[in-house]
């Protein structure tokens, strides 16, 4: 009965850390701030909402997905 919950218990931990792995690597890579994204620093209020980097990440986690799918078939 408890089978089932600690495999989703692995899956998931297994996925933070590839996510963990991931945003390290973006970090060291300098794509944290790509141009395009909005900054906005003004006294002690700071905005920051990355428009191109959730683009580029859109695109491509839809192809990661796209190239599962037709595998999966």
């Amino acid at each position: 009965m408890l089978a089932p919950i600690g495999r989703l218990m692995i899956g998931a931990g297994a996925l933070l850390v590839v996510a963990g792995f991931a945003v390290t690597l973006i970090a060291r890579l300098g794509l944290s701030r790509l141009p395009g994204d909005l900054f906005i620093q003004r006294g002690r209020f700071t905005f920051y909402f990355p428009i191109v980097t959730c683009l580029i990440l859109s695109v491509v986690l839809s192809l990661v997905m796209s190239i599962i799918a037709r595998w999966r078939r």
